[in-house]
């Protein structure tokens, strides 16, 4: 059996994917116990409330924990919550080093964790696969850091950068492999949000549609002017999951009341420019304890959090195809940047095949000090 640490830590991030958009507010978290270049013990942090994943693994080794190693994707914790320290059980289990794929961002244990561990006797490494893990605990960092969630923008296009024909058609540029990915994705995400636009021209239903079900993420529709149908799919269809609809002081308030009625929330929020203002509006996300938000159209409102540096991630899908011309549709609506020297630059970049579309994720980074 290998002693390569990143052979074990793949396994631990595998094991945290699996509780991923079900732990809010706590982050997905994988753990395993290595003992003489074998694994002993297994867990992930399935749900908030339940044990984290160091105390899964634990139970899972039992006595074979004493003197074996411990790795995990993410920092134990050292603070009682609904759950006590994992840093302590660590220790008492009799771990006798640790592998740590990142540190915890929650300012509450901030290394806290690591300089218990250390105290102790413990032999600590730190930053095994951190890449891969800061990916993982992304929407759970920015929202401890900033208040809101990690919006991630989610877009297809043809190989000469159009989303849409000159009259809007887009259905469909990507295939149907990449669209099964994107209803896994909602199926872990916590909103899925688009403009009226969207709504008026699609009418989608915005809801995860796999073969072996899943969970609907709470749908989020910008609308400044309610301009919504009340017999539109995000108000009508079968769902666990609300619609929320973030509109201003210009609605209409027996629009209001009627959405309501339908079971909507409604958000009334300050204004920017005649919209819906993208700072606000975030922060409203936040504090309903979101932590990740897929944009998934459309132009107009994309622009909008581009400018406003509020898109963290891009997922975008490249498709074989070529629309010509110069009036098809872009990703972004609105003025874009005027010197290249100011354009945001996407970093951390990962790509992956579905059937012949291209997969591209990154992270966004804005130039300091552009407008």
């Amino acid at each position: 059996m290998t002693h390569n640490p990143e052979f074990f830590m793949h396994r631990a991030l595998e094991l945290a994917r699996r509780g991923e958009g079900r732990t809010r507010p706590n982050p997905p978290v994988g753990a395993v116990i290595v003992r003489e270049g074998h694994i002993v013990g297994e867990g992930f942090h399935p749900r908030a409330g339940e044990p984290h994943a160091e105390i899964f693994a634990l139970r899972d080794a039992g006595q074979a924990a004493k003197g074996a190693d411990l790795y995990v994707t993410l920092e134990p914790c050292s603070h009682q919550g609904r759950t006590g320290p994992c840093a302590d059980a660590v220790i008492a289990a009799g771990i006798r080093r640790v592998f740590i794929g990142c540190r915890d961002p929650n300012p509450r244990v901030a290394g806290n964790g690591i300089r218990r561990l250390q105290a102790a006797g413990l032999d600590v490494v730190t930053g095994v696969l951190e890449p891969d893990c800061l990916w993982l605990i992304g929407p759970f960092a920015c929202h401890v850091k900033t208040g809101r969630p990690l919006v991630m923008l989610k877009s297809a296009m043809t190989l000469d950068g159009k989303t849409a024909t000159a009259i809007g058609d887009s259905q469909w540029i990507s295939n149907a492999q990449s669209r099964t990915f994107v209803h896994k994705v909602r199926n872990r995400i916590d909103a899925v949000m688009v403009g009226i636009g969207t709504v008026l021209r699609d009418d989608p239903s915005l809801n995860t549609r796999l073969p072996e079900g899943g969970r609907d993420a709470v749908r989020v529709v910008v609308d400044s002017q309610l301009r919504i149908a009340e017999h539109a799919r995000v108000l009508t269809l079968d769902s666990s999951a609300p619609t929320v609809i973030a509109t201003t002081e210009k609605a209409s308030y027996g629009k209001i009341r009627r959405l309501r009625d339908l079971g909507a929330r409604i958000l009334v929020l300050p204004s920017s420019n005649q919209r819906v203002d993208p700072g606000a509006l975030l922060t409203a996300l936040g504090e309903m304890d979101l932590q990740s938000v897929m944009l998934e159209g459309g132009a107009v409102l994309s622009g909008e959090l581009l400018r406003a540096r509020l898109i963290d991630r891009v997922m975008i899908f490249v498709a074989p195809r070529l629309i010509g011309g110069d009036d098809g549709k872009g990703i972004f609506a609105g003025p874009g940047v005027v010197s290249l020297g100011d354009a945001p630059t996407v970093r951390n970049l990962r790509w992956r095949h579905f059937g012949d579309d291209i997969l591209c994720e990154g992270e966004i980074e804005y130039v300091h000090g552009a407008g």
